[in-house]
């Protein structure tokens, strides 16, 4: 495949975190290093055999003005909202949902011992957009189609891969491109993804390097420029999600579970919420 490879310009290891009612994960974005990736808010991989790290779940709160996305590698997660949207996902199953204008949510393990891993992470509103309805999608993983490549498994969740393959998660303005690549040792996987889309890769397990530089678990790699992403597997194989989506460009101000463009805005949310305007 030609093209001009985009290297890593940045590598930065996640830092241990806590969310919901005290579940612990890896933040790999939204951290005092790297705070904000336009379009990209946040993205926390949570990966524990332990039920104490997971059992309290994230009960019931509120989000405006921005999107979750939730996907599962292993384990059963409930979501349930205030506007009738409820589901539960397991290994290789998506909840993709938009906050927009307001949503109260819970996220609830199906489980109470076993494995629970997966990633989510938040994709940020255009101003136009912040105070839309509230929308969610959700797929299981036979939804969920997969582009084999010798020695790699791509499950693309949105966007559309050069072999034709394309993800049921519709309707984004960033036009997200989400995929799960599970790689055996030395695999190679590539694909064109144009420099003006912010490009970051996530390891959960295993490890891979780009352009030279080597991308560990637990990790997340940011692209530069170019227009073609390449990914070689390390020795032991990789698992790792690859999210692309168009910057927005717009003040970002941060509340919490809200994120709106000015001060104001977020100051409002809190108000709406209270008066249970959600």
């Amino acid at each position: 495949m030609a093209g001009i490879y985009r290297p890593l310009v940045k590598v930065t290891r996640g830092m241990a975190a806590s969310d919901g009612a005290g579940v612990k994960m890896t933040r790999l974005l939204g951290t005092p290093e790297l705070r904000v990736l336009d379009p990209f808010l946040m993205l926390d991989k949570f990966h524990s055999d332990n039920p104490d790290d997971y059992i309290a779940g994230f009960p019931e709160h509120p989000h405006r003005g921005f999107e979750t996305v939730t996907y599962m590698v292993a384990g059963r997660m409930r979501h349930k909202d205030n506007k009738g949207h409820e589901g539960v996902i397991e290994p290789g199953g998506v909840q993709w949902m938009t906050a927009a204008g307001g949503i109260v949510h819970s996220e609830m393990p199906e489980q109470e011992d076993g494995l629970m891993s997966g990633f989510q992470l938040w994709i940020n509103l255009p101003a136009a957009e912040k105070m839309k309805p509230a929308g969610y999608q959700e797929y299981d993983a036979a939804q969920v189609p997969v582009d084999e490549r010798p020695g790699v498994t791509a499950r693309i969740v949105a966007g559309r891969t050069s072999t034709g393959i394309e993800g049921p998660v519709k309707g984004v303005t960033v036009e997200p491109f989400y995929a799960e690549l599970v790689m055996e040792p030395g695999a190679v996987f590539e694909e064109p993804i144009l420099a003006d889309k912010t490009t970051i890769l996530a390891i959960h397990t295993g490890a891979v390097s780009v352009s030279g530089i080597a991308l560990p678990e637990a990790h997340l790699g940011v692209f530069g420029p170019g227009d073609t992403v390449r990914i070689e597997a390390g020795p032991e194989g990789a698992r790792a999600i690859l999210a692309a989506g168009y910057p927005i460009g717009e003040p970002i101000a941060w509340g919490g579970p809200f994120v709106m463009n000015t001060e104001g805005e977020v100051r409002q949310a809190m108000l709406d919420y209270q008066m249970g305007r959600f």
